[in-house]
């Protein structure tokens, strides 16, 4: 059945006249609300338009003509009613209120407020009302304390006024839910869970409440010794997150003097609205980090045989350094791979970062003049001998677009190949890969605020709390105006506390689960057959799959009980509309496509496309993932999509770029780790910002290729684990330190401003880029990303009318027909889909077991994935102050019982081992977790959660598996435990 829209209601409006003036506003405006449209200014303190009006501190008190004034944010105008804002009398309440107030307030000079940003309301307020703490004669009482035991967060009780804003921002905004109050009478104060240290209590760090913050109750500490000091004395950069695809809005405060970031703060911005994680507002000082590379490296000879360089990276049986290869590989071999500097054995595992005292000796300096050369010189040669299969390259979606775009344009145009790939092959390959089969699109249909619009959302596969915070606050939100939230995941991440409906799936199952529930939408008549004729194909074939997936099969398939399924297909079913968002854990796995083409099925039979709050939304990873591929750095597509393999493409791109191009698809990034084992393999490659040695999975064969590589060129900013293997390595630009644009999970592309110069002699990433491109014949003059970004919109219709010049502070959205008066298109699919008959082309999937299944040697299941505090390998937010202090350890989470039955303790020293490897770490006892299943972040090198992953791929998205694997968890032998000890192991 086709759900109706419900006809829209007549506003009504009333009039009133504040101070003499007269306006119409619409029922239920407040005075305060009302009183601005007249450019009024009412004082206040509680009150911020962000949250909700509570009205408790009293200060924007008015004249009503009532018994008593009236709080202006929370009275509502009344047709006819006349208001006064500042009486005498009005006035007197208000400076009394604050005298009362400032006599319990820290000294001016002493107020942490007002020494750091220079902007406590309240002085603000003394200052108007003439009256001061030091002339005041009200008591002063104290004692409510001191909390500095968050690493970036300082709390002064005894500057609070208890107007509730950090309440409101954390519960309103965040939906996180940690801030109240305790005490009674003059000892109450705000107070975080159960009045514990706000760095013991639950809190995320998010900052919300600093930012909501009044006066100097809640104020950010100094990072790495950088004073915060007044907005005016500081220049401010408008920028864009660096890290998830969320692409939330900053503002980077910068101390030119010292050549540093002071502190951010979020933006206004119609997708984050000003919102910030963590890791978005005290993460950025990773770019000061000492460790940056800043001279170009180049290997000595007696560093060849190739191979790795630090006893961490070495692993266990790696005795062998690899073959010499062509061209210049000297002999010499290197160290026992068993022995570390200090002579201990090899298995050490020291913690956080690469060993610059144990690889650096392995490297000399060099000009950039030489190192340029050399790059070209080699992969000219290994071209020329070898031909264009020889040659790949590895982009990276922290790149800008331009950067992307330039990148897959140079392996595509300077070597006649098209493997060139990047990390969405490691998140959401199998995704773009049903999408682009399904509606034609590898981008998102609906934006993350759209679940505004809807009455049902499904979040399957993520746990966006951790992954994608500022966008989960909106589901959050979404979830306390009414919008039922169903939660599919194997572990009941703190997303299943906001879900009505919570279904913990055994890990591997989510066809089974989605094809039970369309069997039950089906048999219940909750499709929407008109959208089906209209607009979707391959429906009968659908319903003869589904059919074999009764409720009950399902239950007995993934573990979820057969009614609670049935629900789930009736709330989706009778969902006005539904929005579905999903994660790495629909999409990588070895059915990962599959999964992906049962969501898109869901959406096209009860017709949740197309229209405000439905929609189709995979949350991308990484904070350019989705524009690193739409500017084409994937193997089987030019920009937009654009498959290398039809020959109309193809010669477009050949006639804009002025050179012949390969007509088959290139190698993913898994199939080019395999090639290069192979005879006649990938020899030479260029990695720009990507660390495969942590983020692919079976890091044992990583380490293999990776020493047979001829040649290998590492372009970043960090000394990484990859970068070990490099013969050339390249000192790169960090976000921080160039322009570009980037495309975020919404679909808006921004721009990301320079903030400071690079360190050394590092570089800008396209100017590297550029200058190689030159080398290896390629008639490059670019002078700036924006005519980079020119030449791409050029070749990309979905990007048409796009210019840095129209982007503005807020970036826009794509597709855009007029960004010089819109924000872009919201709701894609609205009348026709991508495809080539406009078209939902739905895939039936039939449910298959995952690669590798536990028996009784490795009994358990092994989940990796993300901390909210960490990102990817690590290599920026490890050299995060904030961040690694947080969350500075390795852990395996286990069920209660598993660890019971192990003899496990909370915080014990374990060994997990697969079929392919073993890492040590800490247990931590996590109710989270189903039994038998367990679950490592993948951030920590020295737990490389990846030595124990398979690379079975998925045979459509390439994608690898890294959400199910077999393993066994068990105690160290105190010889073990006690070794790992005295080497400083966490």
């Amino acid at each position: 059945m086709t759900m109706l829209e419900e006809p829209a209601t007549a506003l009504r409006t009333v009039s009133v006249e504040i101070d003499g003036r007269a306006v119409t506003v619409p029922e239920g405006t407040s005075i305060y609300d009302a009183a601005k449209q007249l450019d009024i200014d009412i004082p206040v303190l509680c009150h911020n338009e962000r949250y909700d009006p509570v009205g408790v501190c009293r200060m924007c008190v008015v004249d009503t003509g009532g018994r008593a004034f009236a709080a202006a944010c929370v009275r509502p105008c009344e047709d006819g009613m006349q208001v006064k804002t500042s009486t005498p009398e009005l006035e007197r309440n208000r400076a009394t209120l604050t005298e009362l107030l400032i006599s319990d307030q820290p000294p001016r000079e002493e107020d942490p407020k007002q020494t750091t940003t220079g902007d406590n309301l309240l002085l603000d307020l003394a200052d108007r009302f003439d009256v001061a703490k030091e002339t005041t004669d009200l008591p002063c009482g104290s004692g409510r304390g001191l909390d500095i035991s968050n690493p970036v967060i300082s709390v002064n009780h005894d500057a609070c006024i208890l107007c509730d804003r950090c309440v409101r921002a954390c519960d309103d905004i965040q939906g996180n839910d940690v801030i109240g109050r305790s005490g009674k009478g003059y000892s109450t104060k705000i107070a975080f869970d159960l009045d514990d240290p706000m760095g013991a209590s639950s809190c995320v760090t998010c900052g919300e409440c600093v930012q909501a913050c009044p006066t100097g109750a809640l104020t950010n500490k100094a990072i790495n010794e950088i004073p915060i000091r007044p907005r005016e004395e500081l220049d401010a950069v408008d920028s864009v997150c660096p890290y998830c695809g969320v692409g939330c809005a900053l503002t980077y405060y910068v101390d030119r003097s010292r050549g540093a970031i002071a502190f951010a703060e979020g933006r206004d911005q119609p997708g984050s609205k000003s919102r910030l994680c963590v890791k978005g507002r005290y993460g950025w000082d990773y770019a000061a980090s000492p460790q940056r590379l800043t001279v170009p490296l180049i290997r000595v000879d007696s560093s060849y045989p190739k191979g790795p360089l630090s006893a961490d990276v070495r692993g266990d049986t790696d005795n062998d350094r690899g073959r010499a290869g062509s061209g210049g590989n000297r002999s010499g071999g290197g160290r026992s791979a068993k022995l570390s500097k200090n002579g201990k054995d090899g298995r050490r595992k020291p913690g956080g970062l690469v060993d610059y005292d144990e690889v650096l000796p392995h490297f000399r300096e060099a000009t950039w003049e030489e190192a340029l050369d050399l790059v070209a010189r080699r992969l000219k040669e290994i071209h020329a001998e070898q031909g264009p299969g020889a040659i790949a390259g590895f982009g990276s979606a922290k790149c800008s677009n331009e950067e992307a775009y330039l990148f897959q344009k140079l392996i595509r145009a300077g070597f006649g190949t098209n493997n060139v790939d990047h990390c969405t092959r490691l998140c959401h390959a199998s995704s773009v890969a049903a999408l682009f089969e399904g509606v034609g699109s590898g981008a998102v249909s609906t934006t993350y605020g759209d679940v505004a619009n809807a009455d049902v959302v499904i979040i399957t596969g993520s746990n966006p709390t951790a992954n994608h915070p500022v966008a989960s606050s909106f589901f959050k939100q979404a979830r306390r105006r009414g919008t039922k939230i169903i939660y599919v995941d194997p572990r009941a991440s703190t997303v299943a506390e906001h879900a009505d409906y919570y279904c913990q799936v055994k890990p591997g199952t989510d066809v089974a689960f989605y094809n039970a529930v369309m069997h039950e939408v089906i048999r219940l008549g909750l499709i929407d057959m008109e959208f089906i004729k209209a607009r979707v194909s391959n429906f009968e074939e659908l319903v003869r799959t589904v059919n074999d997936y009764p409720p009950e099969r399902g239950a007995q398939i993934t573990g979820v009980d057969a009614d609670l399924i049935r629900e789930v297909a009736r709330v989706w079913g009778e969902a006005k509309a539904g929005v579905i968002y999903w994660g790495m854990g629909i999409s990588q796995h070895t059915t990962g496509t599959d999964n992906a083409r049962c969501l898109i099925a869901m959406c096209s039979i009860t017709g949740n496309v197309g229209r405000p709050g439905t929609g189709l939304h995979p949350l991308r990873g990484q904070n350019n993932v989705q524009g690193a591929s739409d500017a084409g750095l994937i193997p089987m597509f030019y920009p937009d999509y654009q498959g290398v393999d039809r020959d109309a493409t193809r010669r477009r791109f050949e006639e804009a770029w002025g050179t012949e191009l390969d007509p088959n698809r290139g190698l993913t990034v898994t199939e080019i780790i395999g090639s290069v084992l192979k005879p006649g393999g990938v020899r030479g490659m260029y990695m720009l910002g990507e660390n495969p040695f942590l983020s692919d999975p079976n890091i044992n064969k990583v380490r293999k290729a990776l020493s047979q590589l001829d040649f290998l060129v590492v372009q970043d900013i960090f000394l990484t684990e990859t970068a070990e293997f490099a013969d050339v390595i390249l000192p790169a630009s960090s976000y921080l330190e160039k322009e570009g644009s980037y495309t975020n999970t919404d679909r808006r592309v921004q721009l990301g401003r320079k903030v400071m110069d690079p360190p050394g002699q590092a570089r800008v990433d396209w100017e590297i880029i550029q200058d190689i491109a030159q080398r290896i014949g390629l008639d490059w003059s670019y002078a700036s990303p924006s005519e980079v970004f020119d030449e791409m919109v050029e070749l990309m219709p979905s990007y048409a009318n796009l210019r840095h010049e129209n982007l503005g502070l807020t970036g826009k959205l794509y597709p855009n027909a007029d960004p010089e008066h819109s924000d872009g298109t919201v709701v894609l699919f609205d009348e026709r889909f991508n495809t080539d008959d406009g078209l939902a082309h739905l895939v039936p999937a039939q449910w298959l077991p995952a690669k590798e299944l536990p028996d009784a040697e490795y009994p358990l299941v092994l989940n990796t994935g993300r901390l909210l505090e960490h990102w990817h390998t690590g290599s920026m937010t490890r050299r995060s102050f904030a961040l690694d202090t947080i969350s500075p350890i390795a852990e395996v989470y286990m069920h209660p019982k598993d660890a019971a039955d192990r003899g496990l303790a909370h915080g014990q020293k374990v060994r997990v081992r697969s079929r392919r490897g073993a890492i040590e770490l800490q247990v931590r006892i996590s109710h989270r977790e189903q039994l038998g299943n367990c679950f490592i972040p993948f951030h920590f090198r020295e737990a490389a959660a990846n030595l124990l992953t398979i690379d079975e791929i998925d045979p459509y998205g390439k994608i690898p598996e890294f959400k199910f694997c077999a393993i066994q968890v068990e105690a160290l032998s105190v010889e073990d435990a006690e070794l790992l000890s005295n080497m400083g192991s966490v």
